[in-house]
């Protein structure tokens, strides 16, 4: 059995998810103790746990310690199945998150499609938006040879939740060589401002603000108005659809959180990735990561690496003795070579 000190790195609650989903590729039992230890309420939260089951749920698995607040896990997987699995996380918990953890067993660990339903939140701040998902990380997954589609079916914004949404998953032998270092030309630049039981005019000063600070045409930003929300909720969304790579920037409105400085957060990442010239950002290559070692690997250019992406290369290392480099191209600029398990 693999033991996992939770707290390493960045100490958070992707270790466990992604130690989950190589549990149930690799059939390698884990412990993991300090469970998100630094974080201001240690343990399992009640997204966690709905990660825990579900990938328990998909791969019959044996295990102790799925209680609120447990600092410690005991996970041993058996087979993985398919089928129609539905997924709560209970309030406005990230299903996106859940969705990360069962995506990759039920695609390399299993011979039967499955059809998922997810219930909760949506458009969670610290965790992949649905329009990340969808509109950035899923074409890059498909280009490796996993296509997923997605339906949203109503959006779920903290702390009201009540989003849903579905994907089907039709298994593969293996994840193809992924090569992503260029961008290629840019093909549109576009901004989006959801706005759920909040003024419309919120969504229009972080569309003005935005598009000013990029030197985006007004014209490109759009609010949108949602109807019969659970909740009250506020995301922006700017897109860079480029020949090789589409990068998705999000930032989410609070009370007491102008709107223009909401926007002026997701102008400052999105101005940072165009001025660095790679073609993957901060968020994308985290995600990249562990498909590309589950599967024949490959090579991406990116800004400088976060926590959670140094840390995930340690965990995939422990789990599948990959052995991928980071070169320094510039101050801010990265070639991450990821080296794959067959």
């Amino acid at each position: 059995m693999l033991t996992i000190d939770g707290s390493m790195g960045e100490g958070g609650g992707q270790i466990l998810r992604s130690a989950l989903a190589l549990s149930l590729v690799t059939s390698l039992p884990f412990c993991i103790t300090n469970i998100r230890r630094g974080r201001a309420k240690p343990g399992l939260m009640r997204q966690h746990l709905a990660a825990v089951r579900g990938a328990a749920a998909i791969g019959s698995a044996e295990i102790s310690g799925d209680a609120l607040g447990s600092t410690e896990l005991v996970f041993r997987p058996s087979t993985v199945r398919g089928g129609a699995h539905a997924f709560a996380t209970g309030g406005a918990g990230s299903t996106t998150l859940v969705f990360q953890t069962v995506l990759y067993p039920l695609l390399l660990a299993t011979d039967e499609p499955s059809t998922l339903g997810f219930e909760g939140g949506t458009h969670n701040p610290m965790a992949p938006p649905f329009d990340f998902l969808e509109g950035a990380f899923l074409p890059q997954l498909a280009r490796m040879g996993g296509h997923v589609p997605v339906v949203l079916e109503r959006c779920g914004f903290f702390p009201a939740g009540g989003g849903a949404w579905s994907a089907t998953i039709t298994p593969v032998r293996s994840f193809s060589h992924l090569e992503l270092l260029e961008r290629g030309a840019i093909r549109e630049m576009r901004a989006r401002a959801l706005v759920s039981r909040v003024p419309t005019s919120v969504a229009v000063r972080e569309l003005d603000t935005l598009t000013t600070a990029l030197g985006w045409d007004r014209a490109s930003g759009r609010p949108t108005v949602i109807e019969n929300g659970h909740g009250p909720g506020n995301v922006l969304v700017a897109t860079v659809e480029s020949e090789h790579v589409t990068e998705v920037f999000t930032g989410f409105g609070d009370r007491g959180v102008r709107a223009e400085a909401v926007a002026t957060g997701v102008a400052v990442e999105a101005r940072r990735y165009l001025a660095s010239s790679v073609p993957v950002f901060e968020h994308l290559a985290d995600q990249l990561l562990l498909p590309m070692a589950l599967g024949e690997g490959g090579v991406f250019r990116t800004v400088r690496l976060t926590d959670h992406s140094t840390t995930h290369l340690v965990l995939l290392d422990m789990f599948l003795g990959t052995k991928s480099r980071v070169v320094e191209e510039s101050a801010d600029v990265v070639r991450v070579e990821v080296a794959g398990r067959r």
